[in-house]
């Protein structure tokens, strides 16, 4: 297997492993069903509720409310035990189906004659007075024989593991009137664990047609999302309120549990079947406050409620008053009484609209997880992120429109999140390891692109895409041209490696320079580079470092060439012009090929500047417009020079501190200058002046070049040249 095909295969296998190791994950988390899911799971159902809410029925279920007006006008709780008789003794007169209480009467009535008169200082006679008076209690019970009531009963914390037959042995325990016949797999081990039971007190207790749990156990955030139907105090099982309820209004002994190996399925009571939980609890739905559903206490104890509002009624006496604390939160997002939980529960059950969520609906996500994150995943590793991302995007909403279906349609809760999140992870492992990919591929060629073009046009072009097309636009730019002086003759002279080796060297290190000051470069022509400043990024000192440019270019070239010299190769020197001007920057060529450079005259004369170095005997040739901006820098001027094709003359200056054995001290420089005043002033003194420059120093150049002018009868600065 060659490396080319090791590469592809390998890529293809990290994709495969990176899906694979995505669905892996979602499938752990389906199983371990963190608690932060759950909450996440239990939000979206939620939303769910509140945008679309049960619509409230006019059912058999009242609320006979405990408010705050029923307390204004009768006085605070707890109210006597007579007074709930007359509650039971007027549900009775208006015929009820029963009537249960979400209130635990745990202790006797402390409003009785025979113990409030405990707490006077009486007669005998008084007391004997007091003691013949009809007890309370016994007044209510006694009204609870002529009616189906369903008494609260408060469940105990376990004190233990919550094992069966482990019930706390101090807990009081209640009469249950009901039978339970169960179904299938004992139902116990699958019910919430309570300690014990605290139930009304006697002769309540006996007189009672049932007794229902008030439990409630919201989830961590503290919403109530399910009621239960069953719970158990040890061995014993034990009815909610919502249960008993149920079966005393159908007048019936017994409750049908039905459980499987993996919990409970159903509770059925009469003709009524719950869906329920494994752990045998109904999922609410709630619906908005429906004041239909509820009648005031004060109202039924006044007799305003007309009875056939009562008959055949499931009745529900509890309280929405703030200040005796029986409030809960809904999954509507309100605070509801704990009263109202139980009829919306019981109002469920009476229409058959109950919320389910069944056994096979995490074998159903699963499936979702597994079938949607396969194609998906295959897509990702197949195909461009475009069509992956629209089939992510499709299954995401599948399942989010699937789920809503089930909601709406069916009543049933299934979790589009666990599966959503599995394929989103399945989309998510081979993308990243393909734009992973496709970055180190990116970066690649960007960098082996650098080699050939100036990096910062090709990050230019990475970050502007859409620049690259053909055409250009006017810009002012600076332009620094090199050429290598006799490294023709030089390759002849020695081995063409080894030339070869030492251009190389040269073009690196100058290469390196220019794009230290953000230069980029146009071209290499042989031993010579064109470097632009201003594009491909405008530059607003770009003939600033275009100058600092040059100059280091001539530093370095002077170093380098006087290395090779010292090691007996004979290096040429660096003649360098730099020059600015508007040109046209952009992209030229055609369909077939791009080239990115300038377009214009300052490129022309950048060149034409490097090339009079040559003539002038300088090494690095300035123009007055790149100059312009630069202040401080010492320098002389070489002469107005007419290249050919031209008729207006450009100035142009030679830095004093560019590496070449220059003058270095300032009179020197001030004597030059005074001189060529003379010469551009066309003054006869100016021969003089140059002459007795040359005598302190017959070995330069220009001075010598402007000396045999000046010999030969010519005035002024004027050169022309005709060679470019």
């Amino acid at each position: 297997m060659t490396d080319s095909e090791r590469g592809p295969r390998w890529a293809v296998a990290a994709r495969a492993t990176g899906w694979l190791g995505g669905l892996l994950l979602a499938c752990g988390l389906l199983l371990a069903d963190p608690a932060w899911l759950q909450t996440l799971r239990h939000a979206l159902f939620d939303q769910f509720q509140r945008w679309h809410p049960r619509v409230y029925q006019d059912t058999a279920v009242r609320i006979v409310d405990v408010d705050e007006e029923s307390l204004n006008r009768l006085g605070q709780w707890p109210w006597p035990r007579t007074r709930m008789a007359e509650l039971v003794e007027q549900a009775h007169r208006g015929n009820a189906a029963a009537i249960g209480f979400d209130v635990v009467f745990a202790e006797r009535d402390r409003t009785s004659p025979q113990l409030a008169s405990n707490q006077w200082a009486l007669s005998a006679v008084q007391r004997v007075a007091f003691a013949a008076l009809p007890d309370h209690d016994t007044v209510f019970a006694r009204a609870m024989d002529h009616a189906r009531v369903v008494l609260g009963v408060s469940m105990l914390p376990a004190t233990t593991a919550g094992a069966p037959g482990q019930a706390d042995a101090a807990a009081p325990s209640v009469p249950m009137q009901a039978r339970f016949v169960e179904v299938g797999a004992a139902a116990a081990p699958f019910l919430p664990a309570f300690g014990g039971t605290v139930g009304a007190v006697q002769p309540l207790a006996a007189h009672a047609a049932g007794h229902g749990a008030l439990a409630f156990m919201p989830d961590s955030d503290g919403v109530v999302r399910r009621v239960p139907t069953l719970l158990r105090s040890g061995d014993q099982l034990v009815p909610s309120l919502l249960t008993e309820m149920l079966r005393v209004a159908q007048g019936e002994r017994n409750i049908v549990v039905r459980s499987a190996s993996d919990g409970l399925q159903q509770v059925r009571i009469g003709a009524l079947t719950i869906p329920t939980t494994a752990s045998g609890e109904l999922w609410v739905h709630y619906t908005p406050p429906a004041p239909a559903r509820t009648i005031a206490a004060w109202k039924l104890l006044q007799g305003q409620v007309p009875a056939h509002e009562l008959d055949g009624k499931l009745l529900l006496l509890g309280t929405s008053a703030s200040g005796l604390m029986d409030l809960r939160f809904g999954t509507l997002g309100q605070v509801v009484p704990g009263v109202e939980v139980h009829a919306q529960a019981l109002e469920q059950v009476l229409t058959g609209q109950t919320l389910a969520r069944p056994g096979w609906a995490r074998a159903l996500e699963a499936l979702c997880l597994l079938f949607g994150g396969a194609t998906v995943g295959v897509l990702a590793l197949r195909t461009g992120p475009a069509v992956a991302g629209s089939a992510t995007a499709l299954v995401l909403a599948g399942l989010a429109a699937g789920a809503w279906w089930a909601f709406t349609d069916m009543r049933l809760l299934l979790d589009p999140l666990t599966p959503s999140l599995g394929v989103a992870a399945a989309f998510l492992a081979p993308s990243l390891h393909r734009h992973h990919m496709s970055e180190r591929r990116r970066r690649w060629v960007s960098q082996a692109f650098s080699r050939y073009v100036s990096p910062n046009l090709v990050a230019h072009i990475v970050q502007h895409p859409e620049q690259l097309a053909l055409g250009g636009d006017r810009r002012c730019c600076s332009f620094v041209f090199s050429d290598l002086a006799g490294f023709t003759g030089l390759m002849e002279r020695i081995d063409p490696a080894a030339a070869v080796g030492l251009l190389n060297d040269y073009l690196d290190g100058m290469i390196a320079i220019a794009f230290r000051h953000q230069g980029t470069l146009d071209r290499i022509v042989g031993d010579g580079i064109a470097i632009m400043f201003s594009a491909p990024v405008p530059q607003v000192d770009h003939r600033e470092r275009a100058l600092a440019c040059a100059i280091e270019l001539q530093r370095f070239a002077t170093a380098f060439a006087g290395r090779q010299q010292s090691g007996g190769v004979s290096f040429g020197h660096t003649r360098i012009g730099v020059h600015c001007g508007d040109v046209i920057v952009g992209n030229f060529g055609g369909g077939t090929i791009f080239d990115y450079r300038a377009l214009g005259d300052p490129v022309n004369t950048a060149s034409r500047l490097e090339a009079a170095n040559k003539h002038l005997g300088t090494r690095l040739c300035v123009s007055q417009d790149v100059l312009a901006a630069s202040t401080g820098l010492a320098m002389r001027c070489a002469g107005r020079l007419v290249f050919k094709g031209k008729s207006r003359p450009l100035k142009v200056f030679q830095p004093a501190h560019n590496g070449l054995d220059l003058p270095a001290d300032r009179a020197a420089i001030a004597r030059y200058e005074a001189a060529y005043a003379l010469m551009a002033q066309e003054d006869p003194g100016a021969l003089a002046a140059f002459e007795a420059l040359a005598r302190e120093d017959a070995a330069e150049p220009l001075v010598q070049l402007h000396l045999e002018r000046l010999r030969r009868g010519e005035r002024g600065d004027i050169l022309t040249f005709t060679d470019k």
